[in-house]
């Protein structure tokens, strides 16, 4: 398992979101769409995703999602969102981040 350099957020007003980060804090944004929009931090890339708002999650990509829920599950992580049509898990672990599994 290795991290990636994504973080994604939610929040519904995602027009709020670009001219806060946008405008105000002069991130450079690469990805907008009407469901999502990406900012460039440098290190990162900090996506916000139209949803009820959450905790940020972290991005891991592992080789086998399956074989990996089942381990993580096992260890502790409990499923926060799973979509069978995309290969990623959103999980908590046992002592409380939030992160997504994919393949990578």
């Amino acid at each position: 398992m290795k991290s990636g350099r994504d973080v994604i957020c939610r929040a519904r007003d995602l027009g709020a979101v670009k001219a806060y980060y946008g405008a105000e804090l002069g991130l450079p944004i690469v990805l907008d769409t009407d469901s999502t929009v990406g900012f460039d931090t440098g290190e990162l890339t900090l996506y916000y995703e139209r949803g009820e708002a959450g905790p940020p999650v972290f991005e891991f990509f592992v080789d086998d999602v399956r074989g990996a829920k089942s381990r993580l599950i096992a260890a502790g992580c409990e499923i926060i969102e799973e979509d069978p049509s995309v290969p990623r898990v959103y999980l908590r672990d046992r002592f409380g981040l939030v992160f997504n599994i994919t393949e990578g």
